[in-house]
């Protein structure tokens, strides 16, 4: 994720992560088709219909959906919580806006923030 938001900068990257039993097996990388790019995302739909078939066939869930935030820390911005729609899903920010990336993982219920916690083996 990391890699995937330091490459798209200065726009805003996004993908998916899929997995079995809370554990990732495969990262999406999508393609942000905002037409503002700099400051949002918006994933390919094409794509997200191609990933989310994928993540179906092979019985997996999808654990979370990221995206990076070029100059802005890692949490969820207003429009993130406009815009959550998959509450089961973990929402993952990668922010570029300090020295180190930073990563963030939430869960957004009815507008409320739960954050979660990455654990990398």
């Amino acid at each position: 994720m990391i890699a995937h938001a330091r490459a798209e900068e200065p726009c805003e990257a996004c993908g998916l992560i899929a997995g079995v039993g809370g554990k990732a097996v495969k990262l999406f990388r999508g393609t942000n088709v905002h037409e503002n790019k700099t400051v949002r995302y918006s994933l390919d739909p094409n794509e997200l219909l191609r990933f989310l078939q994928e993540v179906d066939n092979n019985g997996w869930e999808l654990l979370a959906i990221y995206h990076s935030h070029p100059k802005s820390p890692a949490f969820p911005s207003a429009t993130d919580l406009e815009l959550a729609f998959y509450p089961d899903s973990f929402y993952i920010i990668v922010s570029l806006a300090g020295e180190e990336p930073a990563v963030g993982a939430f869960r957004i219920v009815d507008g409320k923030i739960h954050e979660g916690k990455i654990e990398v083996e």
